[in-house]
């Protein structure tokens, strides 16, 4: 069964969607089968793929409401093993119509529940924001990664997006842990970058990601050509960090992997 991540941070501007873009290709480029979930009404994780948002017949929107399935709205990115359910601005409206919904929680994780032998990963791109899409995110995920600006206002609003977390497990998903937390806009020249490092590892302890991601401008140029860094400029140090994030990560699952059957074992 493969791994599903949610990639969620309620601040705007943390490096989310980039983050999710470009771990997606990475791992894809590593031999992994990728989905990649864009669930923000943005839907900036589609276009950065070069899929025309205007273009797309079924989307995340269809899934959610129960207009199609999750295996019909999937659709080939062209890029090595990986594989998109786009987004779109109709996402806005599912935040109101899955109110009424009995199971409005819930929907996401029932509709990727039949793709998840189909794929090692499958990332969730989450809007930035705590509403009822990014509650379906989190119901449907196995751990949560999230991205951090290395800025002043780093750990603000983190406690809210805890909280929530912890509501997910309590009340809807058991199983769900932090994946990790993953240092964006990097720079270690910086003395405010290292303070904001000292206080992110406080805040998640064991829980930061070796692998930092550094301020980098082919990171921003590459969605306006449609591609992840990895394909856009492959010497670039962000394409270069994210995959080595993708290396970590799988490291990272292989160990919870064999922790797992150990434990099964005794």
């Amino acid at each position: 069964m493969g791994m599903v991540i949610a990639v969620t941070n309620q601040k705007g501007g943390v490096g989310k969607t980039t983050t999710a873009v470009n771990l997606a290709a990475a791992l894809g480029a590593e031999g992994k089968r990728v989905l990649l979930v864009d669930a923000d009404p943005q839907g900036n994780a589609t276009s950065g793929l070069g899929v025309a948002k205007q273009r797309v017949k079924l989307s995340t929107y269809e899934v959610l409401l129960g207009d199609t399935t999750a295996a019909e709205a999937v659709i080939d990115t062209g890029f090595k093993n990986l594989f998109l359910l786009p987004g779109g601005i109709a996402l806005a409206g599912a935040e109101i119509e899955l109110v009424a919904l009995t199971d409005r929680v819930s929907r996401l994780r029932s509709a990727l529940s039949t793709l998840r032998e189909d794929y090692d990963y499958i990332l969730i791109d989450c809007p930035p924001s705590l509403g009822l899409i990014t509650l379906n995110a989190l119901s449907a995920a196995g751990s949560v990664l999230i991205p951090i600006q290395c800025e002043f206002f780093a750990l603000e609003g983190l406690s809210q997006l805890m909280t929530t977390v912890r509501q997910v497990k309590r009340l809807y998903n058991p199983h769900i842990q932090i994946e990790g937390v993953l240092l964006t806009m990097y720079d270690g020249r910086l003395n405010l970058t290292l303070q904001v490092v000292d206080e992110i590892k406080r805040f998640f302890p064991r829980k930061v990601f070796k692998t930092v991601i550094p301020r980098n401008v082919r990171l921003s140029e590459a969605p306006s050509y449609g591609q992840p860094a990895l394909y856009f400029d492959p010497s670039s140090r962000g394409a270069k960090a994210y995959s080595e994030l993708a290396r970590e990560l799988i490291k990272n699952t292989r160990s919870a992997a064999a922790r797992a059957e150990l434990l099964e074992v005794q």
